[in-house]
């Protein structure tokens, strides 16, 4: 339904004060949010305080509450930590030490409070604002605030962010700081597995996660662990031979090495610990392998944060401001939060008392319970991790395609194994190893034959097609780039090739990963179904490509390692400018037309513009941006960043807005010009790319298993319906199957690029935080959500 439009400019932030504070343990991407509050506060012309050491500052008052300005929190967007303190605070757990604090926020008239931390710190806050017309009251009665004071600030609004590395908070799909702590774990699991490998040693790693399985989890997805220990799922009984078992397995098959990761909070099924010391003792004596333990620690606290954690940190701190701003009396506590793609606002004690169920139902020993309380995105990933890390016996398995028949539920029979391609097309995007790994080892699992095509359609039509098995592609999760190959070429020319490919290979169904191309290829087979019978199987495309720009889904594989190799650059390009002074930096993304690259790049690393297709400029806009950064260097600020996409207009050049700049900034600041080019699309892929590549890749496998068994009639598969052509894609909250004909309206094929992108919504929130002035739609913000219970059918169907 189309709704209009509403503004945040009808929100004046006039007259009210809001305070910020960090508190409990740390986690990257807190400055970026405490940036966003600050800057967003200012932009709607409220006074902003910094509250120094948490709760423990809000108690002692003097210096530890200051007010701000907007480059107060200048160049602290890539620090990690946060730069305001924190401080566990026992007097705030007082009344008298609650009563000092609301003392202290009155005398500078705050009653709006920001809060980063983790439950405990927002249970906290949510308490005090319970309190606050009675601490006022008792405040007014001791003679330290008049009858006016206690009117005039009678309450309190609180507004949560959850910054925590462990993403223990139900309610929030991703907290700020767990992507920043997986990317730190999965460069050290990166940098152990060469070491591993070179001795035949078998690591066992302690990561993080006293209550909460989660990191624990993840970067076992993410590089293919053997075996992973967290505390919401315990390994049954006598998993020491299991796991034993599996190891001597593994290294039967020519397996170098073995990763074991033990969270730091794992039980077994009598809630007794299992220590990372008391695995490597099990190795050792039961097996003899060479065994080390790594206790990563507070590493995974530390370092930059990621450009997720940016950009999620950026998004919750302006709605965090917008949910005060609407706040009344009758509002209760909330938490701002992300769901899928979509901000969202909670209430917070719902949440809370969720993220207490779950710690309840693990004391009690209800485990399955406590992971479908985690939410669908941690059944998701643990499911996925069970069904990729162990390899069914041959016994289990579906047995040869000509013998074994099973019964449908409409009487009559289908077959349950057949033969599945799998191929890359369009250049390289990291991920798309953890795809194919993800393809191939479901699809063993169902039963199927996997066939590998080298080099895209080129391949296929030259017949360089091979059968894949489980081993194959053991260790592809961390490798970037595409080992099969992969070529932008089209099957247009190459249909007649393709289709004896098939036909010869006994193909019953496709799955291409890719980009655009993927996408163009697969309408391309589509429409030569009327000619080649051989096409009329069913098939998916997974999207796959650092620009970002396939129709049908928000996110693509690749994208997120992109923007993190961008962001990492634009951190150290803003150094060397800050070192020298009055200096802007030109910096030219990758991404064809799509300016998805260049704007949440230019959100992540904090630019001042970013030029992009999608929003048509002229000559009058780079007058102005020369100007605003003109004035900027007038500032305590002086350093220019500018992104721009490669293909943003085609006048309008990296050299021409070089030579631009530099005329007209000259006397006041000098110009550097940097092209990114093809470093955007190596190194290793993000955790974020190997685990969407992996679930999605996963599910793909499962739909086209589902497809087969639907459409194979007498003997053979036929499926000819637009809906056996799907592409998979993440929409706002949900991955979706959506027919590949169907989402022809949706594209731009000139340009190739989709009509609606979601992350031009985000593009003010940019400008604003660069101190522009522009119009913000907060249509989305505003409706308060309750936390939805879901039932374990969801986890199947819903979001990643």
């Amino acid at each position: 339904m189309d709704h209009q439009p509403k503004f945040f400019e009808n929100l004046s932030g006039t007259g009210k004060a809001i305070g910020v504070l960090t508190s409990g343990g740390d986690a990257q991407g807190m400055n970026a949010a405490v940036r966003a509050v600050v800057r967003m506060g200012i932009y709607v012309k409220a006074k902003v305080y910094f509250v120094y050491e948490g709760y423990q500052g809000m108690v002692d008052g003097g210096d530890n509450i200051v007010e701000v300005s907007w480059e107060s929190v200048s160049s602290i967007l890539q620090v990690g930590g946060t730069v305001i303190g924190s401080a566990r605070c026992k007097s705030f757990r007082t009344r008298e030490g609650r009563l000092q604090a609301a003392y202290n926020l009155v005398q500078r008239g705050i009653t709006n409070l920001c809060v980063i931390g983790g439950d405990g710190s927002l249970t906290g806050a949510n308490l005090f604002r319970e309190e606050w017309s009675g601490l006022l009251e008792e405040l007014a009665q001791k003679g330290k605030i008049d009858e006016e004071a206690v009117k005039k600030y009678a309450y309190l609004n609180i507004v949560g962010m959850v910054g925590s590395i462990d993403n223990d908070f139900c309610g929030t799909d991703m907290t700020i700081g767990t992507d920043s702590a997986l990317h730190r774990i999965i460069e050290v699991v990166d940098a152990i597995m060469t070491t591993a490998q070179s001795h035949q040693r078998t690591f066992v790693l302690e990561v993080m996660g006293r209550h909460c399985g989660y990191l624990a989890l993840v970067s076992a997805l993410a590089c293919g662990a053997d075996w992973v220990f967290i505390p919401e799922y315990p390994p049954e009984e006598g998993w020491e031979d299991s796991m034993c078992v599996k190891l001597s397995e593994n290294r039967a098959r020519k397996k170098r090495l073995n990763i074991i990761i033990v969270a730091e909070g794992a039980i077994d099924c009598h809630n007794k610990p299992i220590t990372s010391e008391k695995v490597k003792d099990l190795v050792v004596q039961r097996l003899g392998f060479d065994t080390r333990v790594t206790i990563l620690g507070h590493v995974q606290r530390g370092g930059t944060p990621s450009a997720f954690d940016r950009i999620l940190a950026s998004r919750m701190g302006v709605e965090a401001v917008l949910a005060l701003l609407e706040a009344t009396p009758a509002t209760p506590a909330c938490v701002v939060s992300l769901s899928g793609n979509q901000a969202v606002r909670l209430p917070l004690m719902e949440c809370v008392q969720m993220t207490q169920e779950v710690q309840k139902a693990m004391d009690e020993g209800r485990f399955v319970e406590a992971v479908r309380l985690r939410g669908r995105s941690f059944e998701n990933n643990l499911n996925t991790y069970k069904l990729l890390s162990h390899k069914k016996p041959d016994a289990e398995l579906p047995k040869d395609l000509s013998l074994t028949f099973q019964r449908s539920k409409n009487s009559g029979f289908f077959l349950t194994n057949f033969n599945v391609a799998v191929l890359n097309v369009g250049a390289p995007a990291a991920g798309m190893n953890a795809a194919v790994r993800a393809a191939v080892r479901v699809g063993i699992t169902e039963g199927h034959k996997m066939f590998a095509v080298i080099d895209g359609f080129e391949g296929f039509a030259r017949g360089k097609i091979k059968e894949i098995s489980w081993g194959d592609v053991g260790g592809w999760t961390g490798q970037g780039g595409s080992i099969l190959g992969t070529k932008r070429t089209l099957p247009a020319k190459y249909l007649e090739k393709i289709a004896d490919q098939m036909r010869t290979n006994n193909i019953n169904a496709l799955m291409v990963i890719g980009g655009f191309e993927a996408y163009e290829s697969c309408l391309q087979l589509q429409e030569a179904r009327s000619r080649f019978e051989e096409f009329c199987v069913p098939i998916c495309v997974l999207p796959a490509t650092i620009s970002n720009n396939v129709p049908g889904t928000d996110f693509s594989i690749g994208a997120d390692t992109a923007l993190n190799a961008i962001v990492e650059t634009c951190d150290r390009i803003k150094q060397s400018a800050s070192g020298t002074k009055r200096r802007v930096f030109i910096i030219e993304t990758m991404g064809g037309y799509c300016g998805y690259l260049a704007n949440m790049g230019a959100l992540a690393a904090g630019a001042d513009a970013a030029y992009i297709f999608e929003e048509q400029f002229d000559i009058r806009e780079l007058q102005a941006n020369v100007e605003h950064l003109t004035e900027k260097m007038k500032t305590s600020i002086q350093r220019g960043l500018v992104l721009r996409n490669e293909n943003c207009n085609e006048n309008y050049t990296t050299d021409f807005i070089y030579q631009l700049y530099s005329e007209e900034g000259k006397g006041v600041f000098d110009c550097r010009k940097n092209v990114l080019g093809h470093m955007q699309q190596g190194g290793a892929p993000s955790p974020f790319d190997r685990n969407f590549g992996t679930k999605i890749s996963a599910k793909a496998m499962q739909w086209i298993s589902k497809k087969l068994k639907e459409t194979y009639r007498k003997g053979k598969v036929f499926a000819n319906t637009d809906d056996s052509v799907c592409l998979l894609g993440m929409r706002r909250r949900n991955l979706v199957f959506q027919p590949v004909a169907e989402l022809k309206t949706e594209t731009d094929f000139v340009h190739r690029i989709p009509k609606e992108q979601w992350w031009l919504k985000l593009r003010p929130l940019m400008k604003i935080l660069a101190k522009y002035k522009t119009s913000y739609d907060v249509s989305d913000s505003g409706q308060l959500e309750h936390v939805a219970m879901h039932s374990p059918k969801e986890a199947e169907t819903g979001a990643i």
